[in-house]
């Protein structure tokens, strides 16, 4: 494993795949993480997870949508990717507690795609739920709304995906 590939304190990046799933008037959904931190009681957050040995990026992108929003791959359609991967690092206070303390940040592929159906086929009480509530947000709300530490990786995947945003 080169340097590249590690991040805080020599722990390596988790892979991690990311969906910025636009509804038809540009807006991006968003989910209320149910274990938002208390200082920071917004926390929404796009789907997105790890990619699971054998699988491809847009793989574990398309299953992290349909287990946290309930959004199957028929109801979109993959409008782009981004052009290579983007990290970001888990603050202090996170490190060895998170991904029971083996990574200290992701490495992160995202795929924008448009939402083909109607709000009522998203379904956050999934069988592992992540989000206790949603909502369709603008791109800048969003990055406003989202937990300080992945402020920058949000910013520069809706920079990457802005053609297709509100």
């Amino acid at each position: 494993m080169s340097k590249d590939e590690l991040g805080p304190a020599g722990l390596p990046y988790r892979p991690g795949a990311g969906v910025v799933l636009i509804n038809r008037r540009g807006l991006v959904f968003a989910g209320q993480r149910i274990d938002r931190p208390a200082a920071d009681p917004a926390a929404w957050q796009m789907p997105q997870g790890g990619i699971d040995k054998g699988e491809t990026p847009r793989e574990a992108a398309l299953r992290e949508l349909v287990e946290e929003t309930g959004v199957s791959a028929d109801l979109v359609e993959v409008l782009a990717e981004t052009p290579g991967w983007v990290t970001y690092e888990l603050p202090p206070e996170l490190l060895g507690k998170v991904w029971k303390g083996k990574y200290g940040g992701q490495r992160q592929k995202w795929f924008a795609m448009r939402f083909l159906g109607e709000d009522g086929a998203v379904d956050i009480a999934t069988e592992h739920p992540e989000f206790d509530r949603w909502q369709w947000m603008r791109a800048a709300d969003l990055i406003e709304g989202i937990v300080p530490f992945k402020r920058e990786i949000y910013a520069r995947v809706l920079a990457d995906f802005r053609d297709h945003l509100a």
